[in-house]
């Protein structure tokens, strides 16, 4: 009777081993077959895979996954959408963008950054910052945001980037389990050649106007004083206060012409032979060139015509021929040719005068800008005719050249596009 009963229970024991295995490997089973469907969840498609039903608790969990799928992997895609036009934006941006972490670790760099800098690209996420750029302005203004938490904005120079100065706005990049900063650096450096150009400027008309104004004023009160009955000198008097008033008329009128470039309010451009437009000048610039003993040579020029303005271009080779005059040797000579060349007219304008010093050539083009000061004043120069000069002839799309040697002459080039025939 015990040895049956002890069968029995052994018996009872196997069966409930086996059936608890059997539930558990099941069980197993369903929860490998919802874990990996969750898994792959964050795959392009959403799984094709029967889970397990039921009416039990694995089984309400596995039609609850089903159901969130798709709205999980619209999620998903909606996000990587998103970061990557949020990286596109960023890297195809003209400024550069740079993000570290707390630890000033580069975790993004676009492509211009990376340029400015000229650093190889594509950037390793994770380099120190001091190996991308070594520059401690830089390291000063995300170190602060890192310790700070607030925005920092700064004009800084960067060696690395050609001695560019860059607008520098950073702010903190909070992450929900890191810290960081981001900064993007904005170009100025022709922003701020265009702020000195514009306070050299002022300056300059400033001081320009203010030389004709004092003699006109001084010399009229001279008059007024009894020098008006001077019959020895008032005429004098008189002829030098319509010198300088000559010289402010051309001063007004110069910067009036430049004005009109700069609008780009002239009149609509036309075909302009370049001959026609020579030889006007040098029939201008004649009987100066005749007066300070400098001999003007037309050599070859072809009749070669552009698109442009035929006042404009006349205006711009007088005030070339002259000043080549002006600053020319006695006996010296004046060459002028035109040839076409490659669908181009070329214009040279050639002088065997005193030259032009190699550190000044960078900004002759600039207004009111005089080589020799003094000499310019005194053959009633405005300082503005190489500034209408070169607006003139980029308006109508050339671009001038200058080669200079000092003691020896200057040679002007102008290119402009030719019509076609």
């Amino acid at each position: 009777m015990s040895v049956t009963l002890g069968v029995a229970s052994g018996v009872i024991l196997v069966l409930a081993a086996g059936f608890t295995y059997l539930l558990a490997h099941n069980f197993s089973r369903r929860v490998l077959l919802i874990r990996g469907y969750a898994e792959k969840l964050l795959e392009p498609q959403i799984p094709d895979q029967i889970l397990p039903a039921g009416d039990d608790e694995i089984g309400h969990l596995a039609r609850s996954l089903q159901r969130t799928a798709p709205y999980i992997r619209a999620l998903v895609d909606n996000l990587k959408l998103e970061g990557a036009r949020r990286e596109a934006i960023l890297a195809s941006m003209v400024e550069g963008v740079l993000a570290v972490d707390r630890d000033l670790r580069v975790t993004f760099c676009n492509h211009s950054f990376a340029k400015t800098v000229g650093a190889r690209i594509p950037v390793n996420s994770g380099m120190p910052l001091l190996e991308l750029v070594r520059n401690p302005g830089l390291l000063e203004i995300m170190t602060k945001v890192l310790a700070t938490g607030e925005r920092v904005e700064r004009r800084l120079r960067l060696p690395a980037a050609h001695e560019h100065t860059f607008e520098v706005l950073a702010g903190p990049l909070a992450g929900p389990s890191t810290r960081g900063a981001l900064a993007i650096l904005h170009d100025i450096t022709e922003i701020e050649r265009l702020e000195r150009v514009r306070k050299d400027f002022v300056a300059n008309v400033s001081h320009e106007l203010r030389t004709p104004l004092a003699a006109i004023r001084g010399y009229a009160e001279t008059l007024l004083n009894g020098a008006l009955e001077d019959e020895a000198h008032n005429r004098r008097f008189l002829e030098i206060i319509v010198s300088q008033a000559d010289r402010l008329t051309n001063i007004a009128a110069d910067l009036l012409t430049l004005s009109e470039l700069d609008s780009g309010a002239a009149a609509q451009p036309h075909p302009v032979s370049i001959r026609a437009a020579l030889d006007s000048a040098l029939r201008t610039v004649e009987s100066a060139a005749r007066s300070r003993q400098v001999r003007l040579v037309r050599g070859e020029v072809e009749d070669v015509k552009v698109f442009g303005h035929e006042l404009q271009l006349e205006q711009v080779f007088v005030n070339l021929l002259d000043n080549a005059i002006k600053f020319n040797r006695l006996n010296g000579q004046v060459s002028v040719e035109a040839r076409r060349l490659n669908e181009n007219a070329y214009i040279t304008i050639a002088d065997t005068g005193i030259g032009i010093p190699s550190e000044d050539l960078p900004r002759i083009f600039e207004r009111f800008y005089r080589v020799d000061k003094a000499r310019s004043r005194a053959m009633g120069g405005t300082g503005l005719g190489l500034s209408i000069v070169r607006h003139a002839i980029e308006q109508m799309g050339g671009s001038v050249r200058v080669d200079s040697e000092l003691g020896k002459g200057t040679q002007f080039t102008l290119v402009l596009r030719e019509l076609p025939k």
